[in-house]
């Protein structure tokens, strides 16, 4: 299949010539404006830009300030072409995130050996990005059984969390709750954390994990600590990888996903917004789990007792708002087989809910 190259000018002719370069090695869309460019990328996905610099109305600039704003054009190379060729213009365009400057009039053989070049880097980094999160999703998946290793009940419990939390994620953006604390990026990155939040265990005596019932005041006291275990664990990681941020909300939710709305939580007792949103937004899919979970000391409950759990903990055990959002999807997680159905079209049934407001 050809690249899709999107040229961008107000130029009828320059258009024309661009189109005659490229036919014989790509597809192409052509656009008169920068209005119809992020028009254009809002709905579909080019594989590179050719942006005129000088544009009336909205110039290549400010184009590419808004077609980088998009999700699916962040990582997407483009090339500036202008008339004007001077060092201060070429600087400008580098920095607003261009990836090459060509002056015009443009050389068929420099364009398209620019193209190639710039799409084969392109290509280049989407397999190492690939391999990056692979590289990520397996120590993910390794710090997981290394906890069912020592609980095991937690290990599938983590990952089944991980997606029980992304379905409420979406559900709350899809209504467009919790602006300042969620949005897909955001929410991608407390998926990635979720697995993590019960490490502290590795820390916690075998006798208390395993033991056949209920804990008494001593032990319970030394099970709390895994909250504190955990979160030091994954901040020493942190200090030295800043650059992984889900480490941070992994942090977050180690130490946070045990406190109350009504501050009757531990480890600090930290009472409503002094929780940390993702620490709160875990703790209902968190609990969710843990309720359909056969324990030594009970059997596993039905999905209407976990409902009842948790709306019985509104406003006392869990963020009320963030109840309502469970409410909404309740039947998604009823109906959520983590062997069977993938997130994808979990996402979808997400979206498919009625847009008035929750709770």
């Amino acid at each position: 299949m050809k690249k899709e190259i999107l040229v961008v000018d107000d130029n009828l002719a320059t258009l024309k010539q661009t189109a005659a370069y490229l036919k014989e090695r790509y597809a192409f869309s052509l656009m008169r404006s920068g209005q119809q460019a992020i028009a254009y990328c809002e709905a579909e996905n080019p594989d590179l830009v050719l942006l005129d610099v000088d544009m009336p109305d909205m110039d290549g600039f400010e184009t590419i300030k808004h077609l980088k704003s998009l999700a699916n054009m962040k990582h997407v190379p483009v090339i500036f072409i202008s008339a004007y060729i001077d060092s201060g213009t070429e600087v400008k365009a580098l920095e607003s995130g261009a990836r090459d400057f060509i002056g015009k009039p443009v050389d068929s053989s420099i364009l398209l050996h620019r193209i190639a070049l710039h799409l084969e880097l392109s290509e280049y980094e989407y397999d190492l990005e690939k391999t990056r999160k692979e590289l990520e999703n397996n120590i993910v998946f390794s710090f997981a059984d290394l906890v069912e290793s020592k609980d095991s009940h937690t290990g599938g419990h983590v990952l089944r969390t991980r997606r029980y939390l992304e379905i409420i994620g979406y559900a709350a953006i899809s209504k467009g709750l919790f602006p300042d604390e969620l949005d897909q990026e955001r929410l991608e990155l407390m998926v990635k954390a979720t697995p993590f939040h019960d490490i502290g265990k590795i820390g916690i005596s075998d006798v208390i994990l395993l033991k056949p019932g209920p804990l008494n005041d001593q032990e319970y006291e030394e099970m709390k600590r895994h909250t504190i275990v955990g979160s030091n664990f994954i901040r020493n990681i942190y200090r030295r990888l800043p650059e992984q941020q889900y480490l941070y909300y992994a942090m977050l939710m180690a130490e946070g996903h045990h406190e109350r709305w009504d501050g009757k939580g531990y480890p600090h007792g930290l009472k409503g917004e002094e929780i940390p949103f993702c620490s709160r937004l875990l703790s209902v899919a968190n609990v969710y789990d843990a309720c359909l979970t056969a324990r030594i000391y009970r059997p596993a409950m039905t999905h209407i007792q976990a409902n009842e759990v948790i709306l019985n903990g509104r406003g006392t055990e869990y963020d009320p708002r963030i109840v309502d959002v469970y409410v909404a999807v309740k039947d998604i997680f009823a109906a959520f087989n983590v062997n069977q159905t993938s997130l994808p079209q979990a996402r979808r049934r997400v979206f498919t809910f009625p847009s008035k407001k929750l709770g």
